[in-house]
């Protein structure tokens, strides 16, 4: 789903136009970005859905993949999203684990 999909979804559940459901979205996504990005209050709480936060990364060195050679990565503050307890349940109940391939390339080996 993208975003015109979730202001045409919201705007038909509450019923409200695509101009004031667009208006909502965007108000929720400016509120949650402003919210997290600030060195504050980092942190919206929504009990059931999930929590959005910044965590703080700690200096590192990197590695190029293609050459090998070896950068410096400075401390940063990332965005971060972890699931609720209700939402990973929603998610849980309506989808079914994919099977392991390994398995499957094993039996037809027999």
């Amino acid at each position: 789903m993208n975003k015109t999909e979730l202001v045409a979804e919201v705007a038909e559940k509450v019923g409200l136009t695509k101009k004031a459901a667009e208006d909502a979205v965007n108000a929720f996504i400016d509120t949650v970005v402003s919210t997290v990005a600030s060195k504050k209050d980092n942190k919206v709480q929504l009990i059931g859905f999930g929590t959005f936060e910044g965590k703080e990364r700690g200096e590192r060195n990197g590695k190029a993949p293609g050459s090998g050679e070896e950068y410096h990565v400075p401390a940063m503050v990332v965005p971060v999203f972890k699931a609720g307890k209700a939402f990973k349940d929603a998610v849980a109940a309506n989808r079914k684990p994919a099977k392991s391939k390994k398995k499957k390339a094993a039996s037809k080996k027999k």
